[in-house]
Order: structure tokens, then C-alpha cells, then sequence
């Protein structure tokens, strides 16, 4: 009773009503908030505290952003169902909706902004290898197509994989450190209208998961960034369930040393001896070493499966 009570309370105002509208079509900053529903930055933050007290919703910081999201299913679901059965489309709604596609619209110019100004630098590493088609067709492979449960997306960047692989997953998490490719990630999600996956920002040595709260995570082109490649795949293990899957590409050990100044990148690729041992640590069976050359830099795929206990370095065929 105390809790309903709590919920409606946080709901009776036509504001707060609108907000849990506008966060079930899709994510969106405080500023964001403020712009579609014409109020100021402070006033909409009360209303988005009196919601998140209520557990309606949830607020994440990135960088100088907040971002808004509904809150847990279990305690939403109720509340939308509600008001689907209520159907009142009014002046609100519409307006909201306008202003939403606004929204949306920024993201899609900001991004195709920051890809124009950047598109030379990625180009520069895509020329090295085989194509990320190609890539990505192989994952696909690896993966299968029955459904992935909750996935997630480590180091997701602009967020491809999520756009992949989120379509076969019940939950999609796509976690990044950088607040920009974040803001990258969600302008592509929102256009793809995905509304399974979620973004965080957060540490790969820090997963915003408990243990064994994922069936599948990736790590695509980001263990070379790594200070710590063993400890970010041991991270990754510790949040997949009995049986869950760990797919790791990125490249095979080369000698290209302009990618250290250059592109930031700490390791120059990976041999299937270290992969393999750190899988051992981390209580991951092999399931497949797959490479692919067809450039100066191979790509190799990974795939591990969480067993429970740890095992014995095991050697690639």
C-alpha cells in the first residue's frame, strides 16, 4: 500500500504523467527533457526526483549530461499498461511527439557531424583489415540465431553491435566510458527504434551488472585499448551466467607501432596463447578460434563459454 501510494502520488501531475510518456519512446537527458516539454532545466529536475523517489525512474550521469530512463519493469509495466488501456490522446501528446522527433533529429545531425569531422581516422584502421562486413558475418555466425537473453555490449562505441545483435536479445546493454560515444550510440539506437537495448556509461574493469546477470557479452575491437586485458575479460566472465558466451575480436599479434601514438592503441593484437589462458582464469571453455585475413592486420574471433570453475590453459587446434 505505502509503495501505491508512493507511485501515484509521483504520478498525479500532468507533467510527470508526460515524462513516463516521452521515456517510454526512448531515453533522453534532463536538457533534452526541458526542451521537449518547454519548461526549464531545474523545474523538470524536480519532477524527474519526485519520479525517481517514487522508482518510476532512473537517473544516470554522463559526463555533464543526466540521463533519464524508465525505471524498473516489474514497477512500470503496471503503470503503462494503465494508460494503454486509457488511450487518451490529447494536445500533449501530440505536441510531445513533435518535439520528440526534434529530438531525435538533433542526435542524427550531431552525429553525422562528429563522423564527417572523424571518418578519416576510421577509415585509416578499416583499410588494414578484412571487412567489417565480413567481420560482422562471421560474429553473426559464432553467435547463431537463437535468441542471445540479456546481452551485453562492452566498450560498445557508436554502438554497431547493439544495432546487430540487440534484434535476438530479450535485454541489450551497450556500456562505454566516453560520454560522446555514447551520445553517438544512442542517436543510432533511437533511429533504429530499438527499444530492448540501453546504454550506461561505465567501466570495463567495472560492469553496472551482478554476478551472472548476462547469457552473452561482446568485446569488438576493444581489448587492444586495454591496460588490463585479462582482468577486463575475467570482469566480463564474472557477470555472464552458467553457460553464458564471451565473444572477443580484435587482432592478432602485429608489428604496426603507429597505431600505439596514433590510435591509443596499448596492445598490438593478441595471440590465441593469451586469449586462451585468460578464457582458463576466468572459467571460460573455448568454443571456437576463428581468423581472417585478407589485410596487414588479421582479425581473429574468439568465443568462450562460462563453465563455473576454472580450468587448465588450454592450447588453440
Amino acid at each position: 500500500m505505502v509503495q501505491a501510494l508512493a507511485i501515484f502520488r509521483a504520478l498525479a501531475d500532468s507533467t510527470r504523467l508526460r515524462i513516463v510518456a516521452l521515456l517510454r519512446a526512448m531515453e533522453l537527458s534532463v536538457g533534452e527533457l526541458a526542451q521537449v516539454l518547454g519548461q526549464s532545466q531545474p523545474r523538470v529536475s524536480r519532477h524527474v526526483k519526485i519520479l525517481c523517489d517514487a522508482g518510476l525512474v532512473e537517473r544516470r550521469k554522463e559526463g555533464s549530461w543526466v540521463f533519464v530512463a524508465l525505471g524498473a519493469q516489474a514497477k512500470v509495466q503496471p503503470i503503462l499498461a494503465a494508460l494503454d488501456s486509457w488511450d487518451e490522446a490529447d494536445h500533449w501528446t501530440v505536441a510531445d511527439e513533435a518535439r520528440l522527433a526534434a529530438v531525435r533529429a538533433d542526435r542524427a545531425s550531431a552525429a553525422a557531424e562528429w563522423f564527417e569531422a572523424n571518418a578519416g581516422e576510421w577509415d585509416a584502421i578499416r583499410s588494414l583489415h578484412v571487412a567489417d562486413s565480413e567481420v560482422e558475418a562471421a560474429m553473426a555466425k559464432a553467435l547463431g540465431d537463437t535468441k542471445l537473453g540479456c546481452l551485453i555490449d562492452i566498450g560498445t562505441g557508436t554502438g554497431r553491435m547493439l544495432e546487430l545483435f540487440a534484434p535476438l536479445a530479450e535485454q541489450a546493454l551497450g556500456i562505454d566510458r566516453s560520454s560522446e560515444m555514447l551520445r553517438l550510440a544512442r542517436a543510432k539506437l533511437s533511429e533504429r527504434g530499438l527499444a530492448n537495448a540501453e546504454l550506461r556509461q561505465a567501466d570495463l574493469y567495472a560492469l553496472p551488472l551482478a554476478d551472472g546477470g548476462a547469457d552473452a557479452a561482446i568485446l569488438h575491437h576493444v581489448l587492444h585499448f586495454a591496460q588490463q586485458p585479462g582482468a577486463a575479460i575475467g570482469e566480463a566472465a564474472r557477470v555472464l551466467s552458467d553457460g553464458g558466451r564471451l565473444l572477443i575480436v580484435d587482432f592478432a599479434p602485429h608489428d604496426r607501432e603507429e597505431l600505439r601514438s596514433r590510435d591509443a592503441h596499448t596492445r598490438l593484437g593478441f595471440s590465441d596463447e593469451q586469449i586462451l589462458g585468460w578464457f582458463a582464469n576466468a572459467g571460460l571453455a573455448p568454443v571456437l578460434v576463428e581468423t581472417l585475413e585478407g589485410g596487414e592486420l588479421t582479425v581473429k574471433l574468439w568465443l568462450g563459454r562460462k563453465t563455473g570453475e576454472k580450468l587448465k590453459e588450454v592450447k588453440a587446434a
